[in-house]
């Protein structure tokens, strides 16, 4: 093989779900269906919250508008490549192309990540401090931390390719899992990766852990003051965090448990992956929509809209 980046592998060999043709095909229908729904969940949303001009004004729906875009894109960097490898004997990815897939994984993970916060901290004002809630969660505060995320995403994620570029890789160049991640192609280098997964960990793990300790403490917070209050009319407030925390737990449950643990790896690391890039984002559409009368009140004016544009065209 031609080397590149001082290394002899030039392409990876992903061994997947599943090495059973039958079963390939099966697996491609049910997440055809899902990644099929995860577009258009999350598509809708973004275009609801862009369309109304009440929603957009609210910066929980302006940080929600966000997340499901960043869900949408998290989507696209494995699902379609995995439906592809579904309909193919042959599974491979460049070595470049693996570290896209890292990248932006990462990327987009740490922002959605990061962002979770922010919208903790934005139902934390809203909740203990409402009175002041509209000036301190103004547009600008919203659009400065917005741009926080997406720059924190950036730098844990251009960290995690620096630390596998330095890595040099001869063989073997099979990872099992669908798509490149950090713990598996590290495993794959032709040198003692112990240092490059003691920072993997403190890299990717203790922002996961800590992200999640932060956002648990805030919730808790925002729930004994829930509890105080639920006789004053605070049952959408609840509802509302409800639906955070089950988002919460979603993505950071799977994140910490493959993250947080170096030098090995289970059977069920494949589920996990599933889990978070697939299922999660599937998800997260139907909690915040299914839980919010809002955002379903300004779906049905959206709908109710294309019809009579669509009739008006009819004519």
């Amino acid at each position: 093989m031609k080397k590149e980046n001082d290394s002899k592998v030039t392409e990876f060999v992903l061994l997947g779900l599943s090495s059973s043709w039958e079963l390939q095909l099966f697996l491609f229908l049910i997440f055809l269906l899902f990644y099929i729904a995860v577009v258009l969940g999350n598509l809708s949303i973004v275009i609801t919250v862009r369309a109304d001009a009440s929603l957009l004004q609210s910066p929980m729906y302006y940080f929600l508008g966000h997340l499901s875009f960043i869900d949408l894109c998290l989507s696209c960097v494995t699902v379609p490549k995995m439906l592809g490898d579904f309909l193919q004997q042959g599974k491979t990815i460049s070595f470049s192309g693996c570290l896209a897939q890292i990248y932006f994984l990462h990327f987009l993970g740490a922002s959605e990540m990061f962002l979770l916060t922010v919208m903790a901290y934005d139902r934390y004002v809203a909740i203990c401090n409402p009175l002041h809630y509209l000036t301190v969660m103004n547009r600008q505060l919203c659009l400065q931390l917005v741009f926080a995320c997406w720059c924190g995403g950036f730098i844990h994620s251009i960290t995690q390719v620096i630390l596998v570029t330095q890595l040099p890789f001869c063989g073997p160049n099979k990872l099992d899992n669908f798509y490149c991640d950090v713990p598996q192609v590290i495993k794959l280098a032709c040198m003692d990766t112990y240092v490059v997964e003691v920072l993997m960990v403190a890299n990717s793990g203790l922002l996961s852990l800590v992200c999640f300790l932060v956002l648990m403490f805030s919730y808790a917070i925002i729930l004994t003051t829930l509890r105080t209050r639920l006789h004053q009319g605070q049952s959408k407030a609840l509802s509302t965090c409800a639906s955070h925390l089950m988002v919460v737990s979603l993505i950071f449950v799977p994140c910490v448990f493959i993250y947080l643990r170096p030098f090995c790896s289970f059977s069920v690391d494949k589920i996990f992956s599933v889990f978070y890039t697939v299922i999660t984002p599937m998800l997260n559409p139907l909690i915040y929509t299914l839980r919010n009368a809002d955002m379903k009140t300004a779906m049905k004016k959206q709908r109710k809209k294309h019809v009579e544009f669509c009739c008006f065209l009819k004519e």
